[in-house]
């Protein structure tokens, strides 16, 4: 019988001990050829771990200190003109040139601020329980390297450098005629800085939080030029609704040339679209 109870209490140790593991958050970075796993205190163990003060801190609206990794420290291999990409766990997906994450020294630096279970941040938003943990893209002086606030991925999972967004979705590609300056071209760029998180087009991309925007209609087919402005700079404005993810994109974020730009590459996608296959 002493056994038989030994025996029942191990087994009940060795689950809970599983079940704590497995409840542990980890981030997963794949980069330079390699794939590592890691959790909060083996990340906070690394030499180059530090503390990070961020004035006006995106995610909170506010000045936050945070116990940070600066990012190049994970991406050991990784050449400037790659792509990183970071997958949050509510679907969000940033794809960042790896050149400003690689960055030391005086201007903009970036940090993956980590999150414990015993110093757990503060919620998002007043009544909800989400945190920006359990591992955060932060930036010391952002305003030095032009850093938008699309480039802020919180709640970040995976890691991993990748091929350049139009390499891997050539549907994006506007029409290969354009000459470089071409407004469309850089309404590209925008879209891809700034709506390719969130959105695919023609069915491609990484995002899966909102709608595709080109298949099976483009907005720039169903909205006023005026209204999808106004859609763009405060959706709010324009459609309330509590649920809402699409943020603001002031023109601190989002210039007027940029988003005329923008507008242009949308329109000329709308005669770019694939073939949307019947849902059965």
């Amino acid at each position: 019988m002493y056994r038989l109870r030994l025996f029942l209490f191990a087994g009940i140790c060795t689950t809970l001990t599983q079940s704590v593991a497995a409840s542990e958050p980890e981030l997963t970075v794949v980069a330079g050829g390699g794939m590592a796993t890691y959790a909060p205190a083996s990340l906070l163990a690394m030499p180059a771990a530090t503390n990070v003060t961020i004035p006006g801190d995106v995610a909170y609206k506010r000045d936050m200190s945070f116990r940070a990794l600066p990012v190049a420290a994970l991406l050991g291999g990784v050449a400037p003109d790659e792509t990183i990409r970071f997958v949050a766990n509510d679907g969000y997906v940033a794809n960042l040139a790896a050149a400003p994450l690689l960055a030391r020294g005086d201007g903009a630096v970036a940090y993956l601020a980590i999150e414990t279970p015993d110093a757990p941040w503060p919620p998002l938003r007043a009544g909800e329980s989400a945190t920006a943990g359990p591992f955060y893209l932060v930036w010391v002086r952002p305003e030095l390297g032009g850093i938008q606030s699309g480039q802020w991925p919180y709640q970040i999972a995976r890691i991993e450098s990748v091929a350049p967004l139009v390499k891997r979705y050539p549907v994006l590609a506007p029409a290969p005629g354009l000459s470089a300056q071409d407004p469309i071209r850089h309404g590209f760029a925008a879209y891809e800085k700034h709506c390719s998180a969130c959105h695919t087009l023609n069915l491609g991309g990484d995002a899966t939080i909102g709608p595709d925007l080109n298949v099976p209609y483009n907005p720039t087919e169903y909205l006023r030029v005026d209204a999808l402005r106004r859609l763009i700079r405060d959706p709010q404005s324009l459609r309330r609704w509590q649920d809402a993810k699409m943020p603001r994109f002031p023109v601190a974020n989002l210039s007027d040339r940029e988003l005329t730009d923008l507008l242009a590459y949308l329109r000329h996608m709308a005669d770019r679209k694939v073939p949307l296959t019947p849902t059965k």
